[in-house]
């Protein structure tokens, strides 16, 4: 992608409401702009990291054997009214009327519509167990919008709804999902804190969030630093005690970038989703369901990984691998050798990152390449500029070339993470990038 092509307006100055880290940067680098309180475009940038962040979810969601569906914003009234969660859901819904008067839900969660699915389709213990996954927006009706896309009204969430026969198969996946939600957090380069939690109003048996540590997060947890216990403070108000091993419990703020639920039999009673189980007798079915918030897991990622000049993309997630940067671009050389190396290493991006073309592109050397590259060919701004505006989007790689690099035929490299510059040579450079981008947190 050319620099002076890319759809975004760098910003000097933050937004005066923005307060957390991740509003800050992710507005002035132009990956998101407000459209109003709590509802945000994603801009190209943006829109480059929540579909890494997609990708992976979905990679990790399908391993587990979810079935990938599609599920309509608009619920209809007669569903909510089955659960009783027209008036109770909290935050409130947003309704609607159609032209004939007829009264919709936004969707904020999907537990009524994917029991409709399901009591519709099951009939016997055999055709259990099973689990479907959507990524799709969501409307909630939040009285206070704040952090940017911390706390929205419209965002894009993950929800994984599991059917089962038994108790212990529904524990047991409930489990696998745990583990792998930890492979998602883990590929986005998060370490959260699973600890128990409120079922709140999506109710249910038992329930767990997953808590990224950190400073400007809404959200409390207890720890305890004996024997690992973590709790919502919403859940265990009031104590300083653990209430396994009775050590003291630290408080931390943290940000919830996951929850999972065991609903039990919470909707599948009321709404009558049954099968009949291998003596012949009707059960209800036993369901857990499982959610992530893109948008907000975005935003955690930046408030972990930052400094003062800007964001620090962990690699699996960023929007582009490389940032390349040509200074003195009044030197004939330094274009032509910028040109050449911005066409040898983004010709065909990666498949498999999600963005289509072939990866039989040919490098310096004769090297086979797949390299997302941000190219930027500005002209008309200064190489301080330049650097800072790089600082500020945190691609992982910057590779400079200038007069001076060219005299020796390299290019300077640096990660964005360190400050450590290796000299490259560029015959070789295609080659040193695809083995040292296939390798997680490089040393220079």
């Amino acid at each position: 992608m050319r620099q002076s092509k890319l759809f975004a307006k760098i910003k000097k100055e933050a937004p005066k409401e923005a307060e957390s880290i991740s509003h800050k940067y992710l507005a002035r680098a132009d990956f998101i702009d407000k459209l109003a309180s709590g509802v945000y475009s994603l801009l190209p940038l943006g829109f480059r990291v929540h579909k890494k962040i997609e990708n992976i979810i979905r990679e990790e969601m399908t391993a587990l054997g979810g079935q990938e569906i599609f599920l309509s914003v608009l619920i209809p009234k007669n569903l909510w009214i089955e659960t009783d969660r027209w008036r109770t859901i909290e935050p409130p819904l947003f309704k609607i009327k159609d032209r004939h008067g007829a009264e919709f839900g936004l969707g904020p969660t999907h537990e009524e519509v994917v029991t409709d699915l399901a009591r519709r389709r099951i009939k016997s213990y055999k055709d259990l167990p099973f689990s479907l996954f959507q990524i799709q927006n969501k409307f909630r009706n939040e009285m206070r919008a704040t952090g940017g896309l911390l706390r929205v009204k419209e965002f894009v969430m993950k929800d994984l709804y599991s059917f089962h026969n038994s108790r212990d198969d529904a524990a047991e996946f409930y489990q696998k999902v745990k583990n792998a939600y930890f492979c998602i957090f883990n590929r986005c380069g998060l370490k959260p804190v699973y600890v128990e939690a409120d079922p709140g109003t999506i109710g249910g048996e038992l329930s767990h969030e997953f808590m990224v540590l950190s400073e400007t997060g809404e959200d409390k947890v207890l720890i305890c630093q004996k024997c690992n216990f973590a709790g919502n403070v919403e859940k265990f108000k009031g104590i300083n005690i653990c209430p396994k091993c009775k050590a003291p419990l630290r408080k931390f703020s943290s940000i919830e970038s996951a929850h999972v639920f065991y609903l039990g039999t919470k909707y599948s009673k009321v709404m009558q989703a049954n099968f009949v189980d291998k003596n012949g007798k009707s059960q209800p079915i036993i369901m857990g369901c499982y959610g992530i918030g893109l948008g907000r897991l975005m935003a955690a990622i930046v408030e972990v990984y930052h400094d003062e000049k800007g964001i620090i993309w962990p690699e699996e997630v960023a929007p582009f691998q490389i940032h390349l940067i040509p200074i003195e671009t009044s030197n004939s050389r330094v274009k032509k050798v910028s040109e050449k190396i911005y066409r040898d290493l983004s010709s065909f991006a990666p498949t498999h990152r999600g963005y289509g073309g072939s990866t039989e592109a040919k490098g310096f050397g004769g090297q086979k390449t797949g390299i997302e590259v941000l190219y930027d060919d500005r002209e008309d701004v200064s190489a301080g500029e330049k650097f800072a505006e790089a600082d500020l989007i945190g691609i992982p790689y910057r590779i400079v070339i200038s007069e001076k690099t060219l005299k020796r035929n390299c290019v300077e490299l640096k990660k964005r993470s360190g400050k450590r510059i290796k000299l490259v040579k560029i015959k070789y450079l295609s080659r040193f990038l695809n083995e040292k981008l296939k390798m997680k947190n490089v040393k220079f």
